[in-house]
C-alpha cells in the first residue's frame, strides 16, 4: 500500500528546520505499520537530510556549505538569470532533494541523535510543501 501527505511550512532564508515530529505525525495519519517513507522536496534550493537537530552542529553545517559553494563568487546561473542564488541550486544538487526512512510499529527508525531536517538555501523566504510518500503494510 502506498498513502502521499504532505507538510508544509515557511521558511527564511538560510533556515535549518526540524520537521521529524511533523514527519511522525504525518505516519500516524495513515494505517502503515511498516514499511518505508520518502520524504521528497519538489524545488531545486531546498534539500532534506538528517542531522542532530543542534545549534553547533547547524552552525557548522552553514559554514561547511559556505566553504563547498560560497555565495560570493561568480555563477553561471546569477550571471543568466541574476537572481543571486547559484550556490543555492548548488548547495541543492549536493546534498539531494530527497530521504528515505525506515519505520515500524508505526515510528520512524531513527538514530538516538538523529533528526529529520529541511534545509532552505535560497537566498529569500519561501513557503515549502514537501511530500511525504510512504509505501508498506
Amino acid at each position: 500500500m502506498i498513502e502521499t501527505r504532505y507538510i508544509e511550512f515557511e521558511t527564511d532564508k538560510g533556515e535549518v528546520v526540524d520537521i521529524t515530529d511533523e514527519v511522525q505525525k504525518s505516519l500516524e495519519s495513515t494505517s502503515l505499520k511498516a514499511g518505508a517513507m520518502v520524504i521528497f522536496v519538489p524545488g531545486a534550493t531546498g534539500a532534506v537530510t538528517t542531522i542532530e537537530y543542534e545549534d553547533g552542529l547547524v552552525a557548522d553545517l552553514g559554514d561547511a556549505l559556505e566553504r563547498i559553494a560560497p555565495q560570493n563568487i561568480d555563477y553561471s546561473h546569477n550571471l543568466r538569470w541574476h537572481d543571486g542564488n547559484g550556490h543555492s541550486h548548488i548547495r541543492a544538487s549536493l546534498i539531494g532533494p530527497s530521504l528515505i526512512v525506515p519505520f515500524a510499529a508505526r515510528r520512524l527508525i531513527l538514530g538516538t541523535w538523529q533528526q529529520i531536517v529541511f534545509l532552505e538555501l535560497d537566498n529569500r523566504k519561501r513557503h515549502r510543501k514537501l511530500v511525504l510518500q510512504m509505501m508498506g503494510e
